[in-house]
């Protein structure tokens, strides 16, 4: 895999955190596999890795829990200082990942304290277009669920 960017080191810091996130648009589409979030972007053919700690993350802002709960479930975690997530947080929406949502804040999982305690990177996304033109040229289809695809249309 060739990254294309990397990190958190894109300079946007101390931006006002709104108080809940969601994914910024329909073409955004994410899945987790063992823990770890994978993100890509169809209208750019872009996908993004996570580390562990920013998988975590990724999964409570995307799925709206609030951020001032998601500070305070990073409290105990040496991975995810508030600076740091104030910074990961500016570098999603710098990215078109996620936006500032008006809908009312979800309060965070159990179990995110612990896992954020227990994650053993920082806070980190990473950028690769080494399928871009592929997906792009190819995009994922809609598909009728009775149907499937490609759909054979039937002749009167």
């Amino acid at each position: 895999m060739r990254p294309a960017a990397a990190s958190l080191q894109s300079g946007v810091r101390n931006m006002p955190l709104s108080e809940v996130y969601a994914v910024a648009s329909k073409d955004i589409v994410f899945e987790s596999f063992d823990g770890e979030a994978v993100v890509l972007d169809l209208s750019t053919g872009r996908y993004f890795g996570f580390s562990d700690s920013g998988s975590k993350v990724w999964q409570a802002l995307s799925s709206g829990v609030g951020t001032e709960a998601l500070i305070l479930s990073a409290a105990g975690a040496a991975m995810v200082g508030a600076d740091a997530l104030e910074a990961f947080i500016a570098r999603l929406v710098e990215l078109g990942l996620l936006a500032p949502s008006s809908a009312t804040p979800l309060p965070p999982p159990d179990d995110l304290p612990a896992a954020l305690a227990a994650a053993s990177e920082p806070l980190d996304v990473s950028v690769h277009d080494d399928l871009a033109d592929l997906i792009t040229v190819d995009p994922i289809h809609e598909v009728e669920e009775p149907l499937g695809w490609p759909a054979v249309k039937q002749v009167p």
